[in-house]
């Protein structure tokens, strides 16, 4: 039998066959252009909302308030990634915001302070991380209740009062502009870079995808799996407090529950960009996409009039719709050439 045949028959194109005019993209590729245009599609069709809506003031407006999403969403993503997912985000915020105002203040020592305070918040994610990794706690139930933990802590610290002044450096980079945008939208477009390199680019972002596809094989094959999980976690906790951070720069202070409207969309962003929840696949320009998404829907929302409830139900409609989408593999339909697709049906 030819050889091309064989390949027809399993379901393959023959080496003959003609590929002009089709373009094969990668399914993460698709999933992160549609992603963005959608969002596009969104603000430039919010006008009908507002006159103020779709103009590039709006525009940069949506990119400072994803800011924090965009962070939260990094770390988030990396524990996803490697089949875990971290509910001590909102806890996570609030210690890094917590922690800012009472360690470092309108004092001059924020740039060693700053480390410091990041320090913190990675070492209470590791927690989650050995409890997940070590003690085989189930990953929702140990975050869970670390999150529980470090609030509780936070509120015998505070008595229930966050105190203390924002530094200045965080001030200036929620508020300022550099050549003529503002420092935070430079912030995110570096964040975005940088993030997407490293969880796509590097080692270590190999290595996670590795344990989050199959975690005895990438034991059997000589990387600490246990090790790479439980860093996840640190680096999650370290984002969010980063995050929390940022948000004392933004609001001027703190707050017990400043974290408690980032927890559901850090997991949206992330589902939304293209993730499996069930670990081993993702990228991080899609994550991006999905939080600059969120933003978007939430001003709409409050535009338009909505209470905060019916943003959180349409969050989930987003989460739910974006796993269909993913269990049907539409995403890898729109990326195959059409001739593929009608000789894999036949």
């Amino acid at each position: 039998m030819a050889d091309h045949e064989v390949k027809s028959r399993a379901g393959f194109p023959a080496d003959n066959a003609d590929h002009r005019g089709s373009v094969t993209l990668p399914a993460d590729t698709v999933a992160v252009m549609i992603i963005f245009g959608l969002t596009l599609a969104l603000i430039f069709g919010s006008r009908m909302v507002s006159s103020s809506f779709g103009t590039w003031s709006h525009i940069l407006t949506i990119t400072e308030l994803a800011s924090f999403l965009v962070v939260v969403a990094f770390g988030q993503g990396l524990v996803i990634l490697v089949r875990g997912l971290d509910l001590s985000i909102a806890s996570m915020i609030t210690l890094g915001g917590v922690l800012t105002t009472s360690w470092i203040g309108a004092g001059d020592g924020a740039w060693y302070m700053i480390p410091l305070v990041l320090s913190v918040c990675f070492a209470a994610g590791l927690i989650s991380g050995i409890g997940v990794t070590l003690l085989r706690v189930p990953p929702f139930i140990m975050t869970l209740a670390t999150g529980l933990a470090i609030y509780s802590l936070c509120l015998g610290y505070t008595r229930g009062s966050p105190r203390g002044s924002p530094p200045p450096v965080l001030v200036d980079l929620m508020s300022a502009d550099w050549l003529g945008l503002p420092a935070v939208v430079w912030f995110v477009i570096a964040f975005a870079v940088a993030g997407a390199l490293i969880q796509s680019s590097t080692a270590y972002g190999r290595f996670l995808y590795a344990v989050g596809n199959n975690p005895d094989a990438a034991r059997v094959a000589g990387l600490p799996a246990r090790l790479l999980t439980a860093s996840a976690y640190g680096i999650s906790a370290m984002c969010a407090g980063w995050a929390g951070m940022m948000l004392v720069g933004y609001s001027r202070g703190a707050t017990l529950n400043m974290g408690d409207d980032y927890l559901l969309p850090s997991i949206a962003a992330v589902v939304i960009g293209g993730s499996s929840i069930l670990g081993g696949k993702g990228n991080y320009a899609g994550t991006v996409g999905g939080a600059l998404l969120l933003t978007t829907l939430s001003m709409l929302i409050a535009a338009i009039g909505l209470s905060h409830g019916w943003r959180m139900i349409i969050e989930g409609a987003i989460i739910l719709l974006a796993l269909i989408l993913l269990r049907e593999g539409i995403f890898e339909a729109l990326r195959m050439p059409q001739a593929f697709r009608q000789r894999k049906s036949g």
